[in-house]
């Protein structure tokens, strides 16, 4: 198993338990969540519920699996480092697993820090349409690269408020348009009307509601977040635990509930469903509407863009640890930070964010088409080191199973069945094929970056005895 030397990595222990269950919670309600379910009610109609309910049932099923594995095993990288251990018996499929999970990990993380510096732009322009996009796109992200390069408790914290806001906003919201669905709200009569008066339940039938589980999968990455942070946490097996069963518990009231409300709230049909939240306020009758969601959906952006940039440092610095990133890339500075990890990061990040501006249709259009269907990838390649990694436990190390996947290993294989259904779906679904074609191509470069890689240590180890032969003449 991975051992206590491996997991000493000069990173520091500033994450306290507030700071890992609001990273945990935080992950999992985004922009997606305010924004992209619109795009999701607007195919399926009502029953684009079911479609989040779907998703949202095998992303706690991964979560629970990550919780088990962080909790007997916390080490950096997290599942990066599960991929390799899952297959030690295995070291040639060890490498191959740890190398494309890491790699794919940290590519889906920088993709978001780039979308959402771009996104955040055209969010903060709503107020300041005189200030250039690129301008604030660089500003952010100026602004939270020197947030995660102060210390690990400085984006701690930030993430703290920042996910504290979503959260808050979220129960809010649940709290309003639960009062005035059920006729508690002044003047208002209960009404679940609209589940059904625009066309039915399912509108436009089955496949619209299996499209919108695979649509709505982007929306819930992020939450295992919290299994990389265990790392830099003063107690990792009780802070993952608790942060793991937070969000477990939770995630389908904020997605599955907000959505429901908002499909009793708003017709599916409305050209007002393009923004679904803010119509549900208006619905409501609460003033400046559009004014508190642009505030809610930026302060998500803000936290996807402090998140991406933290988890793909730590990623890229796993990575460091076992050479599948330069070795240069490891300093650390003198409050733990791997300060190059972070600028690395942030360099892509940059140039994303101006090929977004210089080639829209070409460059960023292929990094913002590819990087969810990566993202599906990492979570089956987590649920497979999953089902190995706990049949060793079990045999090797059974004490250290403080959390247990559920009914092991059937839904566990019903786990993978249903990402793997989701990337096969993809394949059938007009708008999914293009995303689909294009994450495969990114498996394949990556591909292809290992086989280079291994050939390069190859000849570096056939070289290494005439080298030694040279040294002692």
């Amino acid at each position: 198993m991975i051992t206590e030397q491996q997991q000493s990595s000069g990173l520091k222990h500033g994450l306290k338990q507030r700071h890992m269950t609001m990273i945990a919670l935080g992950g999992v309600i985004g922009a997606g969540l305010f924004v992209g379910s619109g795009v999701v009610i607007k195919s399926a109609g009502p029953a684009a519920v079911i479609s989040f309910l779907i998703t949202g049932l095998l992303v706690v099923l991964v979560m629970r699996m990550l919780g088990e594995m962080a909790c007997a095993l916390p080490t950096v990288g997290s599942f990066y480092e599960y991929a390799r251990e899952a297959w030690r018996d295995r070291p040639a499929m060890g490498e191959l697993a740890g190398f494309l999970t890491g790699w794919m990990y940290w590519y889906f993380w920088v993709i978001v820090v780039a979308l959402e510096a771009v996104a955040g732009a055209t969010l903060v322009q709503f107020w300041l349409p005189d200030v250039p996009a690129w301008t604030i796109s660089l500003v952010l992200l100026v602004m939270l690269t020197l947030t995660n390069l102060i210390s690990v408790k400085s984006f701690g914290e930030f993430e703290f408020w920042f996910a504290s806001i979503k959260v808050a906003a979220i129960v809010v919201f649940l709290f309003l348009a639960g009062l005035f669905v059920l006729g508690m709200w002044p003047a208002t009569t209960a009404s679940v009307a609209n589940l059904t008066v625009h066309g039915g339940f399912a509108p436009n039938g089955i496949m619209p509601v299996l499209t919108g589980a695979v649509a709505a999968t982007g929306f819930y990455f992020g939450a295992e977040i919290v299994t990389i942070a265990a790392a830099e946490t003063a107690e990792p097996q009780k802070a993952v635990a608790k942060a793991t069963s937070s969000v477990i518990t939770r995630v389908l009231v904020f997605y599955v509930g907000s959505v429901l409300l908002v499909v009793c709230l708003v017709p599916w049909n409305s050209v007002g469903i393009a923004t679904p939240y803010v119509s549900a306020l208006k619905a409501m009758g609460i003033p400046a509407a559009a004014q508190i969601m642009n505030a809610v959906v930026l302060t998500a952006v803000l936290s996807a863009l402090n998140s991406g940039l933290y988890a793909s440092s730590r990623m890229l610095f796993a990575l460091t640890k076992r050479g599948d990133a330069p070795k240069g890339l490891a300093k650390l500075s003198r409050n733990g930070v791997p300060v190059r990890a972070i600028l690395f990061a942030t360099l892509f990040g940059y140039g994303a964010v101006v090929m977004s501006y210089v080639s829209p249709d070409k460059v960023f259009a292929f990094l913002v088409n590819s990087y969810g269907t990566v993202a599906i990838f990492v979570y089956i390649l987590i649920a497979f080191s999953q089902l190995r990694l706990r049949a060793r436990l079990e045999r090797e190390a059974p004490e250290r199973l403080k959390v247990r996947m559920w009914a092991f290993p059937y839904l566990t294989w019903v786990a993978i069945a249903g990402m793997v259904g989701i990337v096969v779906a993809m394949a059938f679904i007009p708008d999914q094929r293009t995303p689909l074609l294009l994450g495969v191509a990114s498996l394949g470069i990556l591909l292809t970056a290992y086989a280079v890689r291994q050939l390069c240590r190859k000849h570096a180890t056939a070289a290494a005895p005439m080298g030694e032969v040279r040294r002692a003449d």
